[in-house]
């Protein structure tokens, strides 16, 4: 995800800060970039590394804590993880932290400055003062569970904390937490159960577990533990006291600190557990599940992997460069050998954007046919597209579809867009697309390392047959409503909403939102068609440990049916990034295939098993048809690239089942227009929201507009709205709702006491701008916005800022003509400047 760029030494950051007018001299001997693992994770000043966010929040981020009595200068200081070749990010003059306080460099987003790399899971903080030397390092193997942070804040070690709390005080507290409350005829009698949120076992020797009562008290035995993410239950038989119709269940760690506590007015009629386990709000289940996960009604709880329960290496070492995303399986053109059997896989590399081509050994072997991978461009032949996703369809057999998030020449600006590549097996050196639908209309906001990281496609016959409903009409999907679209939809996993669309591209480059589905993960990193199955897999990749979800179609829309664990044994750790699945049934199992963007020790692609019915094998067939052996088909000759269009009239090559090879009328792959892709009409104005409440008046008998209600914030409508992670009290924000709602006015509200930040008119770009109030309380927040009729048409969360955040950078367009002068005088001497030029394996994302 991270381009190659030019990096200046320290004497450049030095003259750059000379400028302005914070610097009058800049050793040559340091240089920004070098590095000395000596340095450690604090400054003899009193300036450390507090707490580190790699993988969890909509942003990676560094906390830096002042533990002296003074404040610290920090303007000209430069940031940068393990790889010298990122551009360092610079901190603007002004940049200061209090004594005591906290300052926040951020990743770069679309409203707020910061570094434009991503934190990997081997990763490392260094950060340098302004004369190039490197004052602060920090470095870890693996992304925290939730973050690393100094515990005592500011003094301690830095360990896997609590809770995330960025700009704030460590959260240092028991990871402990009670989960789960029976209080009336459970078996054998009363109890709570808990359950540990941290990273390690915790032995709860010296806890105390009470009622609403202080003179029931039961001291927890010394030996008695609970690991990470499992349950321990005191029974009433053992604490000695039952539990009343209104009480309450309190948790003290040895110290007497209270650790946690619920309280209820009534009895449940199940139990009253955490929705999600560890860290939700309390509820009744749907049944009571003592020593294991929470269940609810309408909540899909992750079971274990009904598969095998490892995820074996196939790749040889160092086979790929570190940064494999995207991979999916399709069968071969035919199957007369074990090896073409089981089909080929394509992946796609980020960094780099290479396209590799891979097929079987026959013995369970897999190897890129294109050793070096094939270089992937834009249509003009120009920069490098952050290849996240890969698929192919059945309609356009000689073409690859590759999802990216930006042009990785340009890595500060958002290019969420799916790209048509013509060939059939990789070979060839490199590949200009020949079609691009860009995306970025949709995703106003979206950060340039939030965007589309899974595709996959699914063909049109299956979701007709299956009822799939249409948001943009409102109605079932037809086809027909969208010309020159293929025979399929695209649906594509966007990493900064956690959700899933599903697109009608069209032949014209036009293309138009189908879907919008919501999922349960802090992150997409995938998305793959089952046909198997008649589902969609959704994947999430460390950041849920490795979890993944089947959705199938439910009333018109895709719903998760089944959320699983990773492989008992597999390493959830793993930045499992690509998922894809064999549509071969061998032995009673179907292989699936992981692709580990921060190649773990050298390697970046493993295989597992999903089980499978043998007694009807199948081939897997054309993708989408559920497994029936796809007719012999030519084999294409890979396109030129040449100019669009000059295939044909689209649409010309036959009536779809005569015969006639779908699509533009010329040879597949010959650069002519794309048969496959998607619709480009914008919904009418008052068109509800997917998943937004039930439209109502909106407005109270006064006129003032109705707050919305905590309940109609649901995961359903989370992933339509998009909103700067962090902001400050007073902060003028920009939110993305979308261009289907261009020119309709909207109420803009901040959770948690509901609070109107304003009614605004959705701009031709989709978006609308509201004030953070100056008295917002640090911490984290709901952006909801809704329509006049009171609809909801999106939420997200939002982290408000102390004021002691990082300021934001002017830019060098505040550099005046004098100081402009100067600087290419400084420049100019070369005996005090030196340009450096670094090249290094990209921080994973």
């Amino acid at each position: 995800m991270h381009p190659r760029a030019l990096r200046l030494g320290a004497s450049v950051v030095a003259a750059l800060v000379v400028v302005g007018g914070a610097l009058t001299t800049s050793p040559a001997s340091a240089a920004v970039g070098d590095d000395d693992p000596t340095v450690g994770a604090s400054a003899a000043n009193g300036l450390v590394v507090n707490e580190v966010e790699s993988n969890g929040d909509d942003t990676d981020w560094v906390e830096l804590a002042n533990t002296s009595s003074a404040a610290i200068d920090l303007s000209g200081y430069a940031f940068l993880d393990d790889d010298s070749s990122h551009e360092a990010y610079v901190l603007p003059t002004g940049s200061i932290i209090a004594a005591g306080g906290y300052f926040v460099l951020d990743q770069l987003s679309a409203t707020a400055p910061g570094f434009d790399f991503g934190l990997g899971g081997a990763d490392t903080v260094r950060v340098y003062d302004p004369a190039g030397d490197l004052v602060l390092r920090y470095a870890w193997t693996a992304h925290a569970a939730v973050t690393y942070g100094r515990c005592p804040d500011g003094t301690g070690a830095l360990v896997d904390t609590t809770a995330s709390t960025k700009g704030a005080a460590n959260d240092c507290s028991s990871p402990v937490r009670i989960n789960e409350v029976e209080s009336d005829g459970g078996t054998p009698g009363d109890w709570v159960e808990l359950t540990n949120t941290g990273t390690t076992t915790v032995d709860l020797g010296g806890y105390v577990f009470s009622d609403s009562d202080d003179a029931h008290a039961y001291a927890i035995p010394s030996g008695t533990t609970v690991a990470p993410g499992g349950f321990t239950v005191l029974d009433e038989q053992d604490f000695g006291f039952g539990l009343g119709k209104a009480d309450s269940a309190r948790l003290l760690d040895a110290r007497g600190t209270l650790v946690d506590s619920y309280s209820w007015t009534a009895h449940a009629a199940t139990t009253y557990g955490r929705n999600p386990d560890g860290t939700g709000a309390f509820a009744e289940t749907a049944a009571p599940t003592k020593g294991a996960a929470n269940r609810f009604v309408g909540v899909v709880t992750a079971e274990a992997w009904p598969g095998g329960p490892d995820e074996r290496v196939l790749d040889d070492e160092d086979t790929f460069t570190g940064d494999l995303s995207g991979i999916d399986w399709t069968p071969s053109a035919s199957a007369s050998t074990p090896a073409s059997a089981a089909g080929q896989l394509w992946a796609v590399q980020n960094g780099d954007g290479l396209l590799y081509h891979l097929t079987s050994d026959g013995a369970g072997g897999w190897a890129p046919t294109n050793a070096a991978g094939t270089e992937l461009h834009y249509a003009d032949g120009s920069g490098t597209p952050d290849a996240e996703g890969v698929t192919v369809t059945s309609d356009d057999p000689g073409a690859v579809y590759v999802s990216t998030e930006r042009n990785n020449d340009v890595s500060g600006t958002s290019r969420p867009a799916v790209l048509r590549f013509a060939t059939t097996d990789g070979s060839q050196t490199t590949l200009n697309a020949t079609d691009e639908w860009n995306l970025a209309a949709d995703f106003p906001g979206l950060g340039a390392n939030a965007g589309l990281e899974g595709v996959t496609w699914i063909p049109d016959s299956w979701l007709t047959a299956h009822g799939f409903a249409d948001e943009h009409t409102g109605a079932a999907y037809s086809p027909a409503t969208y010309a020159g679209h293929g025979d399929g939809l695209f649906f594509v996993g966007v990493e900064g909403t956690a959700s899933v669309y599903a697109y009608a591209l069209m032949s014209d480059g036009g293309s138009q939102r189908v879907a919008t589905i919501a999922t349960p993960f802090s992150v997409v990193a995938d998305v793959q068609f089952d046909p198997t199955l008649d589902a969609l897999w959704v994947v999430c990749d460390d950041a849920c440990s490795g979890r993944t979800a089947l959705y199938e179609v439910t009333d018109g829309a895709f719903a998760a049916t089944t959320v699983y664990e990773a492989p008992t044994n597999a390493d959830r750790t793993l930045a499992n990034e690509g998922f894809a699945i064999s549509g071969v049934c061998t032995e009673g199992a179907r292989a699936t295939f992981y692709a580990d963007d921060n190649d773990t020790d050298g390697f970046s692609l493993r295989t597992g098993t999903y089980p499978c019915d043998s007694s009807t094998p199948g081939d897997g067939g054309t993708p989408g048809d559920g497994g029936t052996t796809p007719p012999p088909t030519p084999t294409p000759t890979p396109g030129d690239g040449g100019t669009p269009g000059d295939g044909g009239t689209p649409g010309d090559g036959g009536t779809p089942g005569d015969g006639g090879t779908p699509g533009d009328g010329g040879t597949p792959g010959d650069g002519g227009t794309t048969p496959t892709p998607g619709g480009g009409s914008t919904p009418a104005p008052g068109d509800t929201a997917p998943g937004g409440s039930a439209p109502g008046s909106g407005t109270s008998p006064s006129g003032s507009p109705i707050a919305p209600s905590e309940a109609s914030l649901t995961q359903v409508n989370r992933g339509s709205l998009i909103a700067p992670a962090t902001a400050r009290p007073g902060d003028t924000i920009t939110v993305g709702v979308g261009t289907r709602y261009a020119g309709q006015q909207v109420h803009v509200w901040m959770f948690s006491t509901p609070t109107l930040l304003g009614t605004a008119t959705v701009a031709a770009d989709g978006t609308v701008t509201a004030t953070i109030p100056a008295d917002a309380p640090a911490g984290q927040h709901r952006i909801v916005v809704t329509a006049e009729d009171g609809t909801v048409l999106g939420w997200t969360t939002i982290t408000i800022d102390p004021v002691t955040g990082a300021l934001a950078f002017t830019g060098a367009e505040g550099l005046g003509v004098a100081a402009l002068a100067a600087f290419l005088l400084l420049v100019a001497g070369a005996g005090v400047l030196v340009l450096r030029r670094r090249r290094g394996t990209p921080a994973s994302e």
